[in-house]
């Protein structure tokens, strides 16, 4: 479960990166209870008009976020973004702390902040990779949430006790002292400068910033995972309003609200861990924790007192962690090296980027319809989403269920031998369909699998040794392959 924790460079970044965790729940926190009780009067939906100026520019970034995380060294594209976000923090600590803070000025380091975050968010995942090597980053990506969610144990029932004891200003702070923990481990890493080309010549800067969106295009498996994130994050991930609407709800105050954030995250903690227990994301437990959310925040939603509804959150937390740190496993670990930063800055912008969409419409049912109202949209929008993917493994992975001896179930799928083939090809759902399929050539030119000797010259590039034809196996691959380990096809990598 811990294993990439042996590794020297990410063992420095995962401590330093949780220190500074605990200050930005903390920060999360106190800003999302200062805008809808301080500086309004319990308006749901100025808190959803900060979360979309926070969140937006995720999505108006993406291309350049992408582009500079795999241009530049990401070590030090985090120093100048967490050094902005530890500025931006003082600044508006110091405006609470004087009494001189207005709407304004929130909405105002809400916009600065996405515009930070924009870069810092796609350099910091995609940094991981650079700390470890490709067998450990799932589970390194992995133990990453558990930090985030391991901090968010922490920050949100700190901050609700300090707000109410010294005041709103200190927590911000507090929190700009917290980024000298994230800044010295960034000092101290010491990773080898990545050169990234072109094969054979540096490709246009409009080709640099679209070939993520090309990437992603041909594989459909992670159109999938996209569309399943965008729905989840525009309408089930809303928790500022969720939370603080409900403990509102409830007759409570900001302690009671920063608690409810701090027992969601024992359930994503949970989550985190146990993904990281598994050698490998798979496809099928994002579209299973999908189920799982629309489940739960029905049960969620009819919860009769506080203390029901704070234990469900529990369920709710370990749901959503599952999905995202499985979908953020799956999205690094099936793409491209050369590909990574610009495919997983379209990750976070669909991710966040339906924010400023949902963020907005959640707050304004909760002032309308009433607290509850924020955990049925997010089922719905769940519901749909678990919809979508059992509909794609059921039409393009021809997803079958088969009864066994007894009650046992055999489930078969494309790439799968059927029931009762003996077959040394077992391959999981993460496998791309062009590879798996079974009533056509398993290779075409062009891939990176074994051919006849012929094509393979052309395609790929044998290497002659003493006589002996070897296949160079990185040099086929398609934008539209998965280079999942473990998809070897006929039991030949």
């Amino acid at each position: 479960m811990f294993r990439s924790l042996s590794i020297r460079n990410y063992r420095i970044w995962f401590l330093g990166a949780l220190v500074s965790n605990v200050g930005a729940w903390m920060q999360a926190t106190t800003q999302n209870w200062v805008v809808l009780t301080e500086l309004t009067s319990n308006n749901a939906s100025a808190v959803g008009v900060t979360m979309a100026l926070q969140f937006g520019p995720q999505l108006l970034l993406v291309p350049f976020s992408g582009a500079i995380a795999d241009k530049f060294e990401r070590r030090k594209v985090l120093l100048v973004t967490q050094s902005l976000l530890m500025l931006l923090a003082a600044g508006l600590g110091t405006l609470l702390f004087t009494g001189g803070a207005e709407l304004w000025h929130l909405y105002s380091f809400a916009l600065g902040l996405g515009i930070v975050n924009a870069f810092d968010t796609t350099a910091r995942q995609a940094f991981v990779s650079d700390l470890v090597g490709r067998a450990e980053l799932s589970n390194a990506v992995a133990l990453n949430s558990a930090s985030f969610n391991s901090a968010r144990l922490v920050g949100p029932a700190v901050a609700g006790a300090l707000i109410a004891a010294v005041g709103s200003g200190w927590v911000f702070l507090i929190n700009a002292v917290s980024f000298l923990g994230v800044l010295g481990a960034l000092l101290m890493i010491r990773t080898t400068r990545r050169v990234v080309e072109a094969e054979g010549k540096r490709e246009s800067q409009l080709r640099q910033l679209s070939a993520g969106l090309r990437y992603v295009r041909g594989r459909h498996d992670l159109v999938v995972v996209f569309t399943i994130v965008f729905m989840l994050g525009t309408f089930s991930m809303n928790f500022p309003v969720m939370s603080s609407t409900m403990a509102v709800e409830f007759g409570r105050g900001a302690s009671d609200y920063g608690l409810l954030s701090s027992i969601l995250a024992i359930g994503s903690l949970t989550g985190a861990l146990l993904v990281a227990r598994r050698s490998a994301a798979r496809m099928r437990v994002v579209i299973l924790a999908s189920g799982g959310i629309a489940l739960v925040s029905v049960i969620a939603a009819l919860m009769p007192s506080f203390w029901t509804f704070a234990f469900m959150l529990i369920f709710l937390g370990f749901s959503i962690s599952t999905l995202l740190t499985t979908a953020n496993g799956f999205v690094q670990t099936t793409t491209k090296p050369e590909l990574r930063g610009r495919v997983l800055a379209l990750y976070i912008a669909v991710l966040m980027g339906g924010t400023p969409l949902g963020a907005p419409l959640v707050g304004w049912a909760a002032d309308a319809l009433g607290a509850r109202s924020t955990l049925y949209i997010s089922a719905i929008s769940s519901g749909l989403a678990f919809g979508i993917g059992i509909t794609w493994l059921v039409v393009a992975r021809q997803l079958r269920f088969h009864r066994g001896v007894g009650w046992r179930i055999a489930v078969t799928h494309a790439g799968r031998p059927g029931v009762g083939d003996r077959g040394d090809q077992i391959e999981t759902l993460t496998a791309p369909l062009e590879v798996l399929r079974r009533d056509e050539p398993a290779v075409l030119p062009g891939e990176s699998a074994p051919q006849d000797v012929a094509v393979a010259d052309a395609a790929t590039g044998a290497i002659n040794l003493d006589g002996i034809e070897i296949q160079d196996p990185e040099s086929g691959d398609s934008a539209g392959e998965d280079d999942t380990p473990g998809n070897g096809v006929g039991g030949i990598g």
